[in-house]
């Protein structure tokens, strides 16, 4: 009989569904991809079906069923019932938070000794959590308990800087590249109020009373002399982000403990900025790329695997393209419903140089091809494209269709191959969970992209996992000299990253994206 694990996860916030079957990670899905709408505390009912789906298996095959913590908002018993009423033949496995972040690290990775930091606001009261990993087990070292908490700083600064806290502290990630750390002592201090390398937060810095920007009281605006109530040029902002980045990631840095790798999961795991100081301190690093809620459901999945299923054998990560892939009959009905002209491409080639033509042509080209992405980046199969000779690109991406700030940077996609000519970039650049660094020769040519000085969002695509993606870039290469994509999430105005070909076709013609192709059919407007 198979042995068929279950994991779910996030489902107090960013729900989705793993399904792992005799030792091979079949699907991960998030919930909010296939409703496309969010439904907080809610079991994910489309996620699960679409997980089962793609795995190829029904509930009544299913032998465990793993559940990250929290995952209800009052006492877990009725819940727990719940899922007994579900899962009727199976097993309940609870994971604990962390653990189950910790676990969608190590056992991710291949490394066989590692210390594995959890960290994030506060799930299940607490907000980190380290861990000693070696061969198939983990064991808890040191935990930190809410209200000390790295993410919780991080929610209140970008509140103060007039973004969404709980939502945009990617923006704030990626504007303090452009910022200098002025006010990093004050952070420091902030998270630091004894000498312990883990955060013990002084909250003499907060006022109970103040309800907006973050909750920041008069001795923060006296440290750092900035007026409260005025507004913040662009340059204080910038360096208000760029003081907080420089002090999470030193605190990051002092809460590991040496060891001969280190693996990293939790909603701070997804700041790529803090992966590549890391990867500059260490030898040997590891994100889990999924790093948050919807992520403990792989964790959950594997804890399952490793410890109420006692299996020695790790279960292989080599793709985030674990969701579903559309047939050329299921797209061309929805081209049709929808009364569209298309054109067939009959060939791989013919797809190819199509998609090549249009971006030689300064398009902007929407690409969805196989399997969707676990996860909120897009690796090549849910994307938008443009071609670096493009002197349009940085305007048309970000200001006529995604409508962001300029600030935020795409990403520039590379074969594997080929990434050391152009970059100097990490191993975490293959989930585009790092940066790298752009090679002076080729700065001028990848200015639009680049954060600053010569940082750059890098993704490197392997042959063996996005065969199509990596013959796209391949195929850029020969025909203009250059084997480098601009890439960034086909998605818009806020919206998770498109699943189906009705949501590739619905964001195709609300956005400025000039042709669109949609497995083997060409769109263009």
């Amino acid at each position: 009989m198979a042995q068929i694990v279950i994991g779910l996860g996030g489902l107090l916030s960013d729900p989705a569904c793993c399904v792992i079957k005799d030792g091979v990670l079949c699907s991960a899905i998030e919930q909010a991809k296939v409703s496309r709408q969010d439904r907080p505390g809610s079991f994910p009912d489309e996620a699960f079906a679409l997980a089962l789906e793609v795995a190829g298996i029904s509930a009544d095959d299913v032998a465990c069923v793993a559940l990250a913590r929290p995952f209800a908002l009052g006492t877990e018993s009725n819940s727990l019932l719940s899922m007994r009423a579900r899962f009727p033949k199976s097993e309940i496995v609870v994971v604990e938070h962390h653990h189950a972040h910790a676990a969608s690290a190590y056992f991710a990775s291949n490394f066989e000794e590692a210390s594995v930091l959890s960290v994030d606001r506060a799930g299940d009261f607490r907000s980190a959590a380290l861990f000693q990993g070696r061969g198939n087990q983990l064991n808890a070292v040191k935990e930190l308990y809410f209200p000390d908490s790295l993410g919780d700083l991080f929610n209140r600064v970008t509140e103060l800087l007039g973004y969404e806290p709980r939502a945009d502290e990617h923006k704030v990630q990626w504007l303090s590249a452009s910022g200098k750390p002025s006010y990093r002592d004050i952070f420091w201090k902030i998270l630091h109020r004894t000498d312990s390398n883990w955060p013990h937060n002084d909250r003499s810095y907060f006022d109970s009373d103040q309800l907006v920007k973050g909750g920041f009281g008069a001795r923060f605006y006296a440290e750092t002399e900035l007026a409260p109530g005025e507004p913040f040029s662009q340059e204080q902002k910038a360096d208000l982000a760029a003081s907080l980045q420089r002090a999470v990631e030193d605190s990051v840095i002092a809460m590991f403990e040496p060891a001969p790798a280190v693996c990293i999961a939790g909603g701070l795991g997804m700041n790529a900025l803090l992966i590549k100081r890391l990867e500059e301190t260490f030898k040997h690093v590891f994100v889990q790329p999924v790093a948050g809620n919807a992520g403990t459901a792989l964790g959950a999945a594997l804890y399952a695997w490793h410890y109420f299923l006692q299996q020695k054998q790790r279960v292989p990560f080599n793709t985030l393209c674990l969701g579903p892939s559309y047939k050329p009959t299921q797209v061309k009905e929805v081209l049709e419903n929808c009364k569209l002209r298309f054109r067939y491409l009959l060939t791989e080639g013919e797809l190819i140089k199509q998609a090549i033509e249009s971006l030689q042509d300064n398009k902007i080209v929407a690409w969805m091809q196989g399997r969707m992405e676990f996860g909120p980046r897009a690796l090549g199969n849910r994307s938008i494209l443009a071609s670096p000779l493009n002197p349009y690109s940085t305007e048309n991406l970000n200001v006529y269709i995604k409508h962001r700030e300029n600030f935020r940077k795409f990403a520039a996609s590379v074969p594997e191959e080929s990434a050391a000519e152009y970059f100097e970039v990490g191993s975490n650049a293959r989930y585009l969970a790092t940066v790298g660094r752009v090679r002076p020769e080729y700065q001028k040519r990848f200015a639009a992209a680049i954060l600053s000085e010569d940082l750059i969002r890098v993704h490197t695509v392997s042959k063996e996992e996005n065969p199509l993606y990596h013959a796209l870039l391949v195929a850029a290469g020969e025909k203009t000299g250059l084997p480098v994509l601009y890439n960034t999430s086909f998605n818009l105005f806020g919206d998770p990253l498109v699943c189906t070909p009705r949501d590739a076709v619905r964001s195709f013609y609300s956005s400025g994206i000039d042709a669109l192709f949609a497995g083997s059919f060409f769109l263009e407007k």
